[in-house]
Order: C-alpha cells, then structure tokens, then sequence
C-alpha cells in the first residue's frame, strides 16, 4: 500500500482545521488536509464558497463570515484532499485514508503530528417515534439546506432546545418556508442555572443580542413559540403525522407532516475513542470529550484535537483552538521555538477565552432535560440501527451488564452502520440511571476501526500519493 509522508496530517476541513493547516503553513510545516466532503468549510461553513442557494445570504452573516476563511485556504496552496475518509488513525499517526473521485481507492499517511478536527455531532434526541419517516435533526436538515439547496416542502415542527434550534428556524423564514411552531423543551430551571454565568457571558454581549435578534425576528414571523415542553412524542403510523405535547398543564397537538429534532451538540469522539486517548465526562455539557492541555494535546504525544471535538465551544472559538494545536506542533517538530510559540500564542488565548465566555451561560440555560436524554417509555427506541429500546437496555442494567460494551455483546446495541454515535450516550446514562452510578463510571464504547463503512473494493484499490504540489488536481475547487 501507498504511504504518503508529512509533518502535520489534520483530518476535518472546518473552521479548526483550516486555521491549523494555514498557522502550519506558516511555519513552513509541510501541511496535508483531509475531508469526507468536497468542498472545505466544516458544518458550519459547507459550501460557503459554493454555494447552491441563490440567495446565501438567507443563512446569515454568521455563515457568510466563513468565506473568507475558506477563501484563503483554497488560495494557500496547502495540500487537500476532499472526499478522503480517515477511518483507521493509529497511536503511531499512521493513517489509513480511502479517497473517492477520479483516484478511488486506499493509501496510508504517516505525520509528524496530527491535528483532528472533526467537530460535533447532534446530542441524540430519543423520543416516542423519533424514528418514523418525517422526523430528523435539524442539523441534519440544515446540512441539506447548505449543501444541496434543499428545504422543506411541508411546513415544519421544530422541537428542542439551544441556538440552533432558532437559527434553524430563522434560516427557514428567510428562505419563505412555513415554520408550524417552536416547541422549546427548555427547563424553568435554565433560566434559574443560567442566572448565575450571566457575568460572564455579558463579557460576550454580541451572542446575546444575536440570541435575542433571533427571538425577536421569529415573532414577527408569527411562528407559535410554546415554552415548557415536557412528554413530547412524535404521532404516526407509517410516518410523522402530529407532535403531541404538554404544555402548561394541559396535553396538546400540533398536525405537522416534518418534525426537526435538536437538544445541543456534543463532541465527536468516534476517532479519538478509537485511538486510545482518554477522555473524562464533562458534567456541565453531559457529554464525553478528549482530555486535552492547553495546546489541544490529547493524551497521545503529538496527537491534537482542535474545535468542537474537544469540547462545544462554537465556530470563532474553534479558528484560534486551531492555532494553538499547530503552534505546539510547529514546535515539536522543530519549526518553532518556545519562546516565538508563546509570544505568537498570546492572542489566540485571547481570543479562545473571549469567545468561550459564553458557554457556561449557553450550558446551563440549555441543558437537556433528564426525560429527554434518558426515555422513561421502555418501548422508546434508544438504538436505531439494531432497534434497542430504551426498557431492554434497563432490563440488561438490572442483570448486571456493567457498561455499554457488555449491552452490546448481548443486544447487538452500537453494532449498526453508525458504531454506536446515536446511542452511545443515552445507553450509558440509562445504565447509570438504573444502576446508581455515575455515567463517568459507566463509560463508552470501546470504537474499532473502521470509523465508518469502507467498502473490500476500496480496500483492494491502492491509489498512489500524489506530489506535494498539485494535490488538488482531479478534485473540485
């Protein structure tokens, strides 16, 4: 098989990614990117640059913001690689990719370093028929709206909780689409919790007026806000058809054929799980995330995390977490010393702590409620790929299984095309529900390569490595 060599691999052509590969680069690191998709950006940026939409300014000047950065990195000549799969890292930094496009196939990677870049993934939202024809994330319906132009046919329901959720919404009034209502599942007890960050997060007063712009642009649409939704569950029989609720005091319906689920985001840990670095449960965002230094360093030497796979902090704060991760890299390999790595470190610590002034406030006003993270109706589906329902997983607690790799072993529970990122988490705290335990006692999956499915041909199919110039050659700019 083919290796290619280089001294900073980063995998993820986001907001993180791309700031690490041009810090890099600017240290005259030799400098190789990957990405699953074919143009650079991440979630939050796709298709900036090239956008399907006639009019992209209906998603904001949050996302417009991206272009530039996108822009650069596409002039920079750093070398890129689109549609590459990273689905085997080692603790060695050597990488098996498979590349799609005109050279399909597989080759390896060895890196001085690496920078993973992967971002987030939507918190599972496991609902009464939550997986019936109809219902999605509203991450995922974004991720259409970016990346094909496609936008809802019939008027949404949109159900949840955090910034997305009235982003998402106000996206969709831009484009003309019908937003039936806002069902917000956030807790009184949010605001309470939220009260005391609010110091901080007024240390970032340009997330609250964006917050409150929001709100303020969905009421004049007209669109029905419910606050205080408890018991939701999606109605149908061989699709969504309704969204029954309660809401002060009373059982109520809403007849909607699309239902667009949301309750945060949390780390992507599928790769770095896979590697071996350790990770610790963060309590206030009720997720699992690498343990990282303060240059981004997992517990792996020279292997980095950058962005929301470290820890939900947003997209500006994710450009100078990237930095950081290159800056120590640069050092390492020797293209830096400590004293210029300090003195150029100064102003992304700055600015990291600047934009993650907002995050405890976000955290605690946002958090999910305990009935929607961990189903109380036993016949809830909690894994979609083996069909696992939230009362099976408890009936495996109360026989001892210990943590979610013994339910697999006896349920086939994470064992589906999406390795368990659907329902790992709610697994492992209906586990430490049943049992009495904390969900950090509990654990994870343990995650095996692949990450995702690679087909045998793909496999059987070495590709050369390119020369370091001309890397883009035969993919779309």
């Amino acid at each position: 098989m083919t290796v290619k060599h280089v001294d900073l691999l980063v995998v993820g052509a986001g907001p993180a990614g791309i700031a690490a590969a041009l810090e890099a680069r600017a240290h005259r690191l030799e400098v190789l990117v990957v990405d699953e998709n074919v143009h650079p950006g991440g979630q939050i940026y796709r298709n900036v640059s090239h956008s399907p939409l006639a009019n992209p300014d209906i998603l904001g000047p949050d996302y417009l913001r991206g272009r530039a950065l996108v822009e650069e990195f596409e002039q920079s000549g750093i070398a890129y690689w689109p549609q590459t799969l990273a689905w085997q890292i080692g603790a060695d930094k050597r990488v098996s990719v498979t590349r799609q496009g005109s050279c399909r196939g597989t080759l390896q990677i060895e890196a001085k370093a690496i920078v993973l870049a992967g971002g987030a993934q939507e918190r599972p939202f496991p609902v009464p028929g939550w997986t019936l024809p109809g219902v999605m994330g509203v991450g995922a319906a974004q991720t259409l709206l970016k990346s094909a132009g496609l936008a809802p046919q019939a008027p949404a329901g949109l159900a949840g909780c955090g910034p997305l959720l009235y982003l998402f919404a106000w996206q969709l009034i831009n484009a003309g689409i019908e937003v039936r209502a806002i069902l917000d599942t956030t807790e009184a007890a949010g605001y309470r919790r939220a009260l005391g960050h609010l110091g901080g997060a007024l240390r970032a007063p340009g997330y609250l007026w964006k917050g409150w712009s929001l709100l303020r642009a969905i009421r004049r649409a007209g669109v029905q806000h419910v606050k205080g939704v408890t018991a939701l569950r999606v109605l149908g029989a061989a699709h969504a058809e309704a969204v029954e609720f309660s809401a002060g005091g009373s059982t109520q319906r809403i007849e909607t054929p699309l239902v667009l689920l949301h309750q945060g985001v949390i780390p992507n840990t599928q790769v770095t799980r896979s590697i071996g670095c350790e990770h610790v449960w963060d309590e206030p965002q009720l997720c699992w995330r690498p343990r990282l230094d303060a240059w981004g360093e997992t517990s792996l030497p020279d292997i980095f995390v950058a962005g929301d796979g470290g820890g939900i902090a947003g997209a500006l704060a994710a450009e100078p977490s990237g930095r950081l991760a290159a800056l120590q890299a640069a050092h390492r390999i020797g293209k830096l010393d400590a004293g210029k790595r300090d003195a150029r470190a100064l102003a992304q610590r700055h600015m990291l702590e600047r934009h993650g002034a907002i995050r405890p406030f976000l955290d605690a006003l946002y958090r999910p409620a305990d009935a929607f993270r961990r189903p109380a109706d036993d016949s809830t589906v909690v894994c979609r790929c083996e069909e696992v329902s939230a009362g099976e997983v408890r009936q495996m607690a109360r026989l001892g299984c210990v943590g979610p790799n013994q339910t697999k072993s006896f349920s086939r529970c994470g064992m589906g095309p999406c390795q368990g990122r659907f329902c790992g988490l709610t697994v492992a705290e209906l586990l430490a529900e049943e049992q009495g335990r904390p969900v950090a006692e509990v654990g994870y999956y343990r995650i095996r390569p692949p990450i995702k499915p690679v087909t045998l041909g793909e496999l059987a199919t070495a590709v050369t490595a390119p020369p370091v110039q001309g890397e883009r050659a035969g993919f779309p700019k």
